[in-house]
């Protein structure tokens, strides 16, 4: 199956974040395919370079990172929500990009399911 996942919550405010994570870690293990995740909102905070968690907390936006690089999972945070977070390509973590909602319509059209993480 063919799944894209939405995060609109930042990675450290709500659990939305994390469990989407999981999710996605499971789908792949299982052998589904994760098409795309968009992050949306606050969701645009699991993308900058900038966080920097104590060392024994878990460092969410390096696994979001590792997704892209161990699977190919496609990271795209939406321009007009990073832009007024102050997220842009220069403190974008690796593995992420930045593009508009047609990634997310796409996404929808592609996918067998979309799955929505936070509010």
């Amino acid at each position: 199956m063919k799944i894209a996942v939405l995060v609109n919550e930042g990675p450290y405010q709500h659990q939305s974040a994390d469990t989407a994570w999981n999710f996605c870690k499971a789908a792949i293990e299982a052998g589904h395919e994760i098409q795309r995740v968009f992050f949306y909102h606050d969701g645009v905070n699991n993308a900058t370079k900038l966080t920097e968690p104590p060392q024994d907390d878990r460092h969410i936006v390096n696994r979001w990172a590792s997704l892209n690089k161990e699977h190919g999972v496609d990271l795209v945070v939406c321009v007009a929500a990073a832009m007024r977070r102050g997220i842009v390509e220069a403190n974008l973590a690796e593995g992420f990009r930045i593009s508009g909602l047609g990634q997310l319509v796409e996404s929808g059209i592609q996918a067998d399911r979309v799955v929505t993480f936070g509010d």
